[in-house]
């Protein structure tokens, strides 16, 4: 054989073979779902002009296909799940037999609910109350007239903001706050109610237009009135940053640092582009509908996905473990 045509042949080779290691180094890195976000109703009881999970259908999923779905995630590798809505206290019994379940037979480290609170009775902390982590109120203002213009409530949220709180600290559970900065609020400095209420974590959303959920022609909501610039909501954090409960999370956060599943339980993609999965429980390949997600986990680290979730001491050695 020739010199040439074996030069020609370990150039080919060559090509193929770094061509094989280039593809793969680009490949998006195998899921954990970690954390899951389970919006697991979308009807609600206020009506927040900004919201992205909105009420195109009032489809709850029974128990009997709730618990196989979120048993594959465990076993997928899911340690905290964040149980969402629409507002899961329009259904108690069910929301606390979720976390009756993920606490008592998946033994999650981390069960966590968030909620406008309005719906929130003390029954709940006492029924329930042990395998809750924590119980996070959305706050986008303390003037009831901002609120109402927002959509979130009709006078009465702070007063229930501050029941919610009380009964969190007598029952041994986590308080967070989740505000969402929008056009009606952006400038408002809520640094002294914050401080009051004492929660030990308080995330700051810039408010998110999805498409098909908040925005577009097909969608129930419209956002546009609510946006606000990244300079814009760059200055409400400017405002807040002293307050050491504060956590910021701008759209580029957000987009692509989420693992949501549906009330039909499947996997969301709201970045940019809306995307359904099918079923996980009709799936033959969970991890496969996973990568088919936006989710991309230096992300969710970047966020400050990872924090101390557990309200027992012992299971607090995550976040330096999870970090890779």
């Amino acid at each position: 054989m020739e010199i040439q045509e074996i030069i020609r042949r370990f150039v080919q080779y060559l090509w193929i073979i770094l061509s094989y290691f280039y593809i793969n180094g680009r490949r998006k890195p195998k899921i954990v779902p970690v954390s899951v976000n389970y919006h697991f109703t979308r009807k609600c009881n206020y009506s927040c002009g900004f919201c992205f999970h909105t009420a195109k259908t009032s489809y709850v999923a029974p128990m009997g296909d709730i618990r196989p779905a979120l048993r594959i995630l465990k076993e997928k590798g899911m340690k905290k799940i964040n149980l969402s809505g629409g507002e899961p206290f329009l259904y108690p019994e069910l929301l606390g037999e979720i976390c009756k379940y993920c606490k008592k037979d998946l033994k999650l480290e981390s069960v966590s609910i968030v909620t406008n609170g309005s719906k929130v009775k003390e029954s709940f902390f006492r029924k329930y109350g042990k395998f809750v982590d924590i119980i996070a109120v959305s706050v986008d203002s303390f003037n009831e007239e901002t609120n109402i213009k927002i959509g979130r409530g009709a006078g009465n949220h702070l007063r229930q903001l501050n029941l919610v709180s009380k009964w969190c600290e007598s029952y041994n559970i986590k308080f967070k706050l989740n505000t969402v900065v929008n056009r009606f609020n952006h400038s408002e400095d809520m640094s002294q109610n914050i401080a009051v209420l004492n929660s030990f974590r308080w995330k700051c959303f810039q408010v998110l237009p999805v498409d098909t959920e908040n925005i577009g022609g097909t969608a129930i909501r419209n956002c546009s009135e609510f946006l606000i610039s990244n300079e814009e909501f760059r200055q409400f954090c400017k405002r807040h940053q002293h307050l050491s409960c504060f956590v910021p999370e701008s759209n580029i956060l957000m987009k692509s640092s989420y693992i949501i599943l549906d009330e039909y339980l499947r996997f969301l993609s709201k970045g940019n582009v809306y995307k359904e999965s099918t079923s996980i429980l009709l799936a033959r390949d969970v991890d496969s509908l996973l990568q088919s997600t936006d989710f991309e986990h230096n992300m969710f680290v970047e966020r400050g996905g990872v924090y101390d979730w557990s309200k027992d001491s012992s299971c607090n050695t995550l976040a330096e473990n999870l970090k890779w």
